[in-house]
């Protein structure tokens, strides 16, 4: 029997990752354990960080304390901003990662952290009581006490490789799938769901006609994911990746086929994700359309490998042959890693709470795609919270939960265990209602707070963010007291971006609202004190933060009226059967999930307006006791 832990995470995966740094460098003795080190952090789908929503998150991680945004910062291939003909509220950063440098990096921070010790086993069972997880025992026969276990297991858990009629026991990338643990949670009375993903094929570099596609250039050298890096990739330097599309040809050979496809030929069990389906799929779904988008992206500065996003499938492999050799470009491409489906088991998320501790066993966290996300990003957002709110259990203190209005891993946490899902849970900006308060820009004056209260944040590191955050509200309110008029210097700017001379005092807060006029120029026509500083990304949070005041006040107003719904707290510990006034269906729910508060209790799937007020009712007369 080895020492007793405080913390056991198990799976080396994203979630894995941020979950054993968090506790660990919250001071607190943990255990990592992964079936392969050299495969910690590994990217056996899309070697990329960030896109849509998910950018966001990995700024949010950052704030807090965590490691993904540094380590994507790190050493990557092409750095792009998405959505900029949109607002703000929608932009965000993705970075074409390099899959072999990038979990090099992450595996030598995590042999130099301290209070970390690494084990190479595979969990196959829980030590635990009725209502308490009290350690793991793993597969080399070692018993390992600790006072929590964070399960961060990914698509390994019996998992299976799908290829056309053929399945396999296999996880991603080659590696072995897991096995035991899942059977064990079962007896436990955990409710076990199946899900599936896919990758596709890999592509020889030198064996790709790149002149037959639309090249895509990266468009920022001034900014990365992590508030703290000042060192970045010029787009010179940057790789690019290639635009293609399918062909009336790609389409024909798929169609012919698709009984040998695993999920059109019934090998598949598992529910695929909604916004990532296979091509496959996609032909099927969206029969009307001609063509479908694809992009030929480099996995690494020390390999060949092209990954060709967009075209995941589980056809057997002579018939990707014919599929790759339609589009253009690839006729005589050769294929490094041909592509398949992984069905794996995974946890109903209906049967954990806020903080992510699986409700029926104190001690025990769950985080990464084993909650039914799918995703880096969401993986690692749930490790970070995972890794909190476990060290938090230990110090008999309140869990760390954010609410939707603070940040988009709270919006996820609160899908995830109000809503459930069936299939990989995937986080869009559509999910976020309050998206305009949850931008790329901010998150740092939203959660670096929250950092440093968890002792993830140094103080260094702390002392200038308040003092940014200092310069920012100064500098509100000196372009809101200062006016310009007839011969102030900055009618120069404006008469160059096309507008008309000042005629009257305006403000300065009132200037920088027009279109196209950013603080970074307008600062020149200031009388700053020399003590007042932002850097690039500061000047740009400025900027938006004036230029939409107007919506940002209207949806603070918005999340104020739910959060006095946030307010009304509900017991853990409640049985709603004997409430009467509330339909059978929002009885069995609220038993199932045991909302937190009534805001919580509002948004869970199948519960009307009228249950909640009834709800309500019932609360302020005091029989919710």
């Amino acid at each position: 029997m080895l020492d007793k832990y405080d913390v056991i995470v198990v799976g080396g995966g994203h979630a894995g990752v941020e979950a054993c740094l968090a506790s660990a460098n919250r001071g607190f003795k943990t255990l990592l354990i992964t079936l392969n080190f050299k495969m910690v952090a590994n990217m056996p789908c899309n070697p990329s960080i960030g896109g849509s929503a998910k950018g966001i998150v990995v700024r949010e991680i950052d704030a807090l304390g965590g490691f993904m945004g540094k380590a994507a910062d790190h050493e990557y291939l092409q750095m792009k901003m998405l959505n900029t003909k949109k607002g703000p509220g929608v932009q965000c950063l993705r970075a074409q990662a390099d899959k072999k440098r990038y979990p090099h990096y992450i595996q030598d921070h995590l042999k130099n952290t301290k209070n970390l010790d690494i084990l190479e086993d595979m969990v196959i069972d829980l030590i635990h009581n009725d209502n308490e997880v009290l350690g793991v025992k793993t597969l080399q026969n070692l018993t390992i006490l600790s006072k929590t276990v964070i399960l961060a297991t990914g698509t390994y858990m019996n998992s299976e490789i799908l290829v056309g009629h053929h399945k396999y026991s296999g996880g991603p990338d080659g590696e072995k799938a897991s096995f035991g643990l899942s059977d064990a949670l079962k007896k436990m009375g955990i409710k076990i769901i199946r899900l599936k993903t896919g990758t596709p094929q890999r592509i020889a570099k030198e064996s790709i006609d790149f002149s037959k596609g639309l090249i895509q250039l990266g468009n920022v050298e001034d900014e990365g994911f992590s508030y703290e890096d000042s060192e970045f990739i010029s787009i010179s330097d940057q790789i690019p990746c290639y635009l293609i599309y399918t062909t009336p040809e790609t389409h024909k050979i798929i169609r012919d086929n698709l009984n040998e496809s695993a999920m059109y030929g019934g090998l598949v069990k598992g529910v695929g994700p909604r916004y990532c389906p296979s091509i496959e799929d996609k032909i099927v779904r969206f029969s009307d359309k001609p063509r479908h988008q694809l992009f030929l992206e480099p996995e690494s500065y020390d390999t060949n490998s092209i990954y060709l996003q967009g075209f995941s499938t589980s056809m057997p492999e002579n018939i990707q042959e014919l599929m790759v050799h339609s589009l253009p470009g690839l006729e005589n491409a050769k294929i490094l890693k041909y592509a398949y489906a992984i069905e794996y088991d995974a946890l109903d998320p209906t049967q954990f709470d806020s903080s992510l501790m699986v409700k029926k066993y104190k001690g025990l966290f769950i985080s990464g795609q084993i909650c039914g996300t799918s995703g880096y990003e969401e993986a690692a957002g749930l490790g970070l919270m995972a890794g909190i709110n476990a060290t938090q259990y230990i110090k008999n203190e309140e869990p760390f939960i954010l609410r939707r209005d603070e940040a988009y891993i709270g919006v996820m946490i609160d899908d995830l265990i109000t809503k459930g899902t069936n299939e990989p849970y995937r986080l869009l900006s559509s999910r976020a209602e309050f998206r305009l308060l949850l931008r790329h820009d901010n998150a740092d004056l939203r959660l670096t707070d929250y950092g440093y209260k968890y002792g993830l944040i140094s103080e260094e590191r702390y002392s200038k963010f308040c003092e940014k955050r200092k310069n920012i509200q100064f500098l509100q309110g000196f372009l809101e007291k200062n006016y310009a008029g007839k011969t102030s210097k900055v009618n120069e700017y404006l008469l160059e971006l096309g507008y008309e001379k000042l005629e009257n005092g305006v403000s300065y807060k009132d200037i920088l609202k027009r279109s196209n006029v950013t603080y970074t120029r307008l600062k020149d026509y200031l009388d700053i004190p020399n003590d007042i500083n932002l850097d690039l990304i500061g000047e740009k949070q400025l900027s938006i933060m004036v230029k939409y005041e107007g919506y940002i006040e209207n949806e603070k107003k918005e999340a104020e009226k739910v959060k006095k719904l946030e307010n009304l707290k509900l017991p853990i510990d409640f049985d709603y059967q004997k409430l009467e006034g509330l339909a059978l269906e929002a009885r069995q729910k609220f038993n199932q999930i045991k909302p937190r508060n009534i805001g919580q209790a509002s948004r869970i799937s199948g519960v009307n307006p009228s249950d909640i007020n009834a709800l309500i009712l019932h609360l302020r007369k005091g029989d919710l006791k």
